[in-house]
């Protein structure tokens, strides 16, 4: 195929299937027939259909933009993609207002490309196609884990390389640099299907790293880490936080019941931990190659005022003295 057709194997799979491709006159309709050298391929491509989703004029917070795509920052409380329980008010919503006619027809419908989602109460970065040879370029990208995406958290306790508890956790280890590691499988969870769980057979592999930027509390109690992705599943960051004992603040599915004493973080810290509304996590840094240009994009969005608030209340607490050994 042309590359400009933009038509990916899963694409071209779906047109056979519909009777869109015929070889020398003669409609196929199973993907996996085999061809020969000589034969005569008519593939029929659809117009794009408008999509069945209506454009909302919501407000965004454009990062960049240019004819392929676009890069926003999402508030917290946004879907990115309408369902059964959230028909609107979504990012997709907002982006066939904000789109216009300029939007891929990806699937045989006209639509935003999303080829990545972040959860609705987590912050930050997106990046969206808008052409099709930008849609195929990018999923290419996240399909590959060649997308650089780091997110800002506040979790409970300080996962520390010298914490003899995390050595003893299957799927845990340190890098240098007191890096910690962790290495699963994620699948949804056998007895609730909005959670993940944590296994080590089957699911789909799952890698985080996680870097300590701010150990709070007096001993330390919490602390603000930067965690990066070497591959994105759904609650890949909460779900693994969690398996290391380490869940974020705020996470009413991952994050139990547990409690900031006021003699570690102070009344100001307990008292922000305990009423923050929603996971403290922020998707803080995007970076990948524009599938059209070739040039190396990456985008960086401060974190939210809330996040920035709870963390200022934690500090508020002197700080453990650091361990001389690390």
């Amino acid at each position: 195929m042309p590359e400009e057709a933009s038509l990916s194997r899963t694409r071209l799979s779906r047109l056979i299937s519909n009777g869109q491709v015929s070889r020398d006159g003669t409609v196929l309709t199973d993907p996996k027939a085999k061809v020969a050298e000589g034969d005569v391929i008519d593939i029929t491509v659809p117009v794009a259909q408008d999509s069945h989703i209506g454009p909302e004029d919501i407000a965004l917070d454009v990062i960049y933009e240019d004819d392929d795509l676009i890069v926003v920052n999402k508030p917290v409380g946004m879907v990115v993609h309408p369902a059964p329980g959230t028909p609107g008010g979504t990012l997709v919503n907002a982006l066939l207002h904000h789109c216009g006619d300029t939007l891929s027809g990806v699937g045989g419908a006209k639509r935003p490309g999303i080829v990545h989602r972040i959860d609705k109460d987590t912050s930050g970065l997106l990046v969206v196609a808008k052409s099709d040879r930008a849609h195929h370029g990018l999923a290419a990208q996240f399909e590959k884990h060649d997308v650089e995406r780091y997110y800002m958290a506040v979790c409970y306790g300080v996962p520390d390389a010298y914490d003899p508890r995390l050595r003893g956790v299957r799927g845990i280890n340190f890098e240098t640099g007191n890096i910690m590691k962790i290495t699963t499988q994620l699948a949804r969870h056998k007895h609730d299907r909005q959670r993940q769980a944590v296994l080590f057979q089957g699911g789909r592999h799952a890698v985080t790293r996680v870097r300590i930027v701010e150990a709070f509390g007096n001993p330390g109690v919490a602390a603000l880490v930067e965690c990066w992705l070497e591959t994105g599943r759904t609650h890949q960051i909460r779900v693994h936080m969690a398996h290391a004992g380490h869940s974020l603040i705020g996470d009413q599915t991952y994050g139990g019941r547990r409690k900031l004493s006021e003699k570690a973080v102070g009344v100001a810290g307990a008292t922000a931990a305990r009423a923050f509304p929603r996971q403290a996590l922020h998707a803080a840094v995007l970076g990948f190659t524009h599938p059209v240009s070739g040039e190396v994009m990456r985008f960086e969005a401060p974190m939210p005022d809330d996040m920035q608030t709870l963390i200022a209340a934690l500090s508020s607490q002197p700080k453990a003295s650091p361990d001389p050994e690390s």
